[in-house]
């Protein structure tokens, strides 16, 4: 189980200093729980008193990175500048659901792309790759379900049947997106050279913790990840 995800290396010359923590979580039996606290407005709450002292300076470096792929950040960022741009904006982001909640707040109060999947809608291993263009990628447009391709060079997370996440972390597909806290769950936690590496250790644990609140007795595999 912890002998993935694959990272090819073309993304070597995207972000050489790219790390990540990859967290598969297995919930095995029905009990649910609530968690302690409303993670998410707290997290909300610190990113309008100025968020970590890494905020900027980390997600300029995802900036640039897309920009280094053919994406513009403006357009489309990273899925943690998305979220901070939205509770500048609102002041909150809606509650989804507890899993959801959770690894936004995480996402928010370490300023880092955190992505959950569905694991068990996987076909093969995650693999963070520079797309092709043909890749198939299932979404919604207008509430119809639809099939996109990824741009050529854009980098893409996949699995042996098509693209998962479109433009790194941007946006996520439908098939392996997250709904319910069951069975095998998978996280990665992105990060990049200006966020401290005993942050990325922070951001785990909060979200392994909040996990375990949620569903006691989860078996849960952490596994570094880096470039190259």
């Amino acid at each position: 189980m912890l002998d993935f995800p694959v990272i090819d290396k073309e993304i070597v010359g995207i972000a050489p200093e790219f790390r990540a923590l990859s967290i598969l979580v297995d919930v095995k039996d029905g009990a649910r729980r609530t968690m302690a606290r409303n993670v998410l407005e707290e997290a909300c709450d610190f990113v309008r008193a100025g968020g970590p002292v890494w905020s900027d300076a980390h997600l300029a470096d995802w900036a640039q990175a897309y920009t280094r792929f053919g994406a513009k950040p403006n357009r489309t960022p990273c899925s943690a500048q998305a979220l901070k741009k939205r509770v500048e904006k609102d002041g909150r982001i809606p509650s989804v659901n507890p899993v959801v909640d959770l690894y936004n707040a995480v996402s928010l109060r370490f300023a880092i792309p955190v992505g959950g999947e569905n694991f068990d809608a996987y076909v093969g291993k995650p693999r963070l790759s520079v797309a092709e263009g043909t890749e198939p990628f299932d979404t919604l447009a207008n509430g119809e379900a639809i099939v996109e391709n990824p741009a050529k060079g854009e980098v893409i997370w996949r699995d042996d049947v098509g693209v998962t996440c479109r433009r790194w972390n941007w946006r996520q597909g439908t098939r392996t997106r997250l709904e319910t806290l069951d069975g095998r769950m998978w996280f990665i936690l992105e990060s990049l050279a200006t966020m401290p590496e005993e942050a990325l250790e922070e951001a785990g644990n909060m979200l392994v913790s909040g996990l375990r609140q949620l569903a006691p007795g989860c078996e849960v595999y952490r596994q570094k990840i880096l470039a190259g």
